[in-house]
């Protein structure tokens, strides 16, 4: 359980994909010494994300594991479509409108929305104010002109 209200980080996809995204996010969360939950709305999205993980460089990969695999307690990131976190993760990453549910057991949550998308940014939006209406820390991140991200608000 974490002292404080968990952050809530938008992070708003532009110009790159999820995929293009989401593994350098997972790897600077670890590099935190965090362990993350990516959460998705259906399995399709979780099998997809579960080979991409291993495969997305030729030199490196994300260590990984699908919440009801064996020994999902030990993996530094676990796929689900469950409200679990069964590594106890510090890190929430939710992707294609997936639910956050009880957010009080995490650090941090990444909400990541394609802004190509207007049913997405309509989704994030409302998302947006629902938390900040709970009083939670935000911060809305924008793809910059570079390859970086530029914290808005």
């Amino acid at each position: 359980m974490s002292a404080s209200p968990c952050e809530v980080w938008f992070y708003h996809l532009e110009r790159s994909s999820l995929d293009q995204v989401l593994p350098d996010l997972l790897d600077k969360t670890l590099k935190k010494g965090w362990k993350a939950v990516v959460r998705a709305p259906d399995q399709d999205r979780l099998d997809h994300l579960d080979g991409w993980l291993w495969r997305f460089r030729d030199d490196s990969f994300l260590p990984h594991g699908l919440a009801d695999e064996p020994f999902a307690e030990r993996q530094p990131v676990v796929l689900t479509t469950g409200q679990e976190s069964p590594n106890a993760a510090q890190a929430l990453f939710l992707v294609d409108g997936a639910e956050p549910g009880d957010l009080s057991a995490h650090e941090r949550c990444i909400v990541l929305f394609d802004g190509r998308d207007e049913a997405a940014l309509a989704q994030a939006r409302g998302r947006w104010k629902t938390l900040k209406a709970e009083g939670r820390p935000m911060s809305y991140w924008r793809q910059g002109e570079e390859r970086g991200w530029e914290k808005m608000a």
